[in-house]
């Protein structure tokens, strides 16, 4: 099955609308029909940031939200994948990846996808189709 991956820049531009990526992100998610998956790892970053800059409420109702499912599929990160994300992390000194940057890196490997819905230049630099193109 084809799907999308979710990197926490978009579903952060997607909540916050005083986020330069906002309109982007609203529309790329409004026409998109194709389905969408994000791991455990993103939804931590994801959450803590939300947090963090928007407040405990918000980052609890776009927890549930995506937690119940009616974003994205969640994908748990393996320690396969976790042993894959390091050696990307150690291999890759010059581009700044975070570790999360890698586990997504080693998802998007294992499952297939090609495309992540991203702001994060870090995924054009490991290959992958980024949507929404800019």
């Amino acid at each position: 099955m084809r799907r999308i991956f979710v990197d926490t820049g978009a579903w952060y531009a997607l909540v916050d609308k005083s986020d330069p990526d906002h309109p982007a992100a609203r529309r790329f998610f409004a026409a998109n029909r194709t389905p969408l998956a994000t791991t455990n790892f993103v939804f931590d970053e994801t959450v803590t940031l939300l947090r963090r800059r928007l407040g405990w409420q918000t980052a609890c109702e776009f927890g549930r939200r995506l937690k119940g499912s009616e974003l994205a599929g969640m994908v748990y990160v393996t320690g396969e994948d976790e042993d894959a994300a390091w050696e990307i992390f150690r291999k890759f000194r010059d581009k700044e990846f975070s570790y999360t940057d890698c586990t997504s890196f080693a998802v998007m490997e294992r499952l297939k996808l090609r495309a992540a819905f991203t702001f994060d230049s870090h995924f054009t630099a490991m290959g992958c189709q980024v949507v929404p193109v800019r």
